[in-house]
């Protein structure tokens, strides 16, 4: 039950070219940046990520963007990371947009064997009827295009089929974990990092204080050790980052 890793490298080697990896975190909060670090230097690449955005420029999975590794994306925010719109209008990645309360149950629905599920966001949109690119062709034309998705009535009101997410591998970042996998999110940062946990074939967390079993209260635990495989203690000394900082004037 002991399931604590001693490295990030060791939490991450076996990591395979071509894998698919469900990525916690939202903007700059909750992210696993020490286990994508660990990716980096581990070299794996064809990588297919699930996460909410890619980080931004030399951040969270950004870092991985700027150097190659990630081949295809399901994401929901493609916004402050100038390399990823490059990449993408370039036609060198490949992006799955998914609306954020979709992409969530999606991942949900994976960890809890649910094999698709029905909502109404995106009906009458590129989301339901097809034609959202997802590669551009290097001259700008679209090279690959969403296909349209099944949709069906309920009581009066039309509903989109969206398929549920199961992904190789999971990174999430707690901020307290016990050795057998039961983790803790502060705050905001719980953000997308339970539905990803849940969607790991693999799931490895990344704790910031990791405590022995029995001292987590039972209601306070956010994701349950079942769905954690490997966990990690990560020393977090750094500053939280912020994405905007917005200053207001001051008044003599």
């Amino acid at each position: 039950m002991n399931k604590v890793i001693a490295t990030t490298a060791g939490a991450v080697a076996d990591v395979p070219h071509g894998a698919s990896i469900a990525v916690g975190g939202f903007g700059l909060v909750g992210v696993p940046e020490a286990l994508i670090d660990a990716l980096l230097e581990q070299g794996a690449g064809d990588l297919e990520t699930v996460s909410n955005n890619l980080g931004t420029d030399g951040f969270g999975l950004g870092v991985l963007l700027s150097a190659g590794r990630i081949r295809r994306t399901i994401s929901s925010y493609v916004g402050q990371n100038k390399e990823f719109a490059r990449q993408y209008l370039a036609g060198e990645l490949e992006v799955e947009l998914t609306p954020q309360g979709s992409l969530a149950e999606r991942m949900r629905a994976g960890g809890a064997g649910i094999p698709a599920f029905f909502t109404p966001a995106g009906v009458g949109t590129q989301v339901a009827d097809g034609g959202l690119p997802r590669r551009y062709a290097p001259d700008g034309s679209v090279a690959l295009a969403s296909p349209p998705k099944e949709t069906r009535e309920f009581d009066g009101e039309a509903f989109v089929l969206e398929r549920a997410i199961v992904t190789d591998f999971a990174l999430v970042h707690a901020w307290k974990g016990d050795r057998h996998g039961n983790l803790v999110f502060r705050k905001s940062a719980r953000n997308f990092n339970p539905p990803a946990a849940a969607a790991g074939r693999i799931t490895v967390a990344e704790v910031e204080e990791l405590v022995e079993p029995g001292e987590i209260d039972p209601d306070a635990v956010h994701v349950p050790g079942i769905q954690v495989q490997r966990v990690v203690h990560v020393a977090v000394t750094a500053p939280k980052k912020i994405e905007k900082t917005t200053l207001r004037e001051t008044r003599s």
